[in-house]
């Protein structure tokens, strides 16, 4: 598992703590970075790797992450729902 102070966020994911916020979902750091770390389904799609955790009962947390020199960067983060990604 990776040391949480090699979790690092984009300024676009930075943002997006507002506009979840906004849309009525309080997302935060400490969920991303739980979410990076362990979560309950994993998919990667070429250098980028897709986790997910359940946030509620209709929803998880979808989290794009990259691995860049050591460091896991937060590229973006929002909210799905469960029954679409099945988790």
């Amino acid at each position: 598992m990776a040391d949480v102070s090699k979790v690092k966020f984009t300024k676009h994911a930075v943002e997006k703590f507002e506009v979840t916020k906004h849309y009525g979902f309080e997302i935060s750091r400490e969920q991303v970075i739980k979410t990076v770390l362990n979560p309950e389904r994993l998919s990667r799609r070429d250098d980028q790797f897709f986790a997910f955790k359940v946030i509620n009962s209709k929803h998880a947390l979808r989290v794009v992450y990259e691995k860049r020199k050591g460091y896991l960067v937060v590229i973006t983060f929002y909210p799905v729902r469960r029954e679409r990604y099945g988790v």
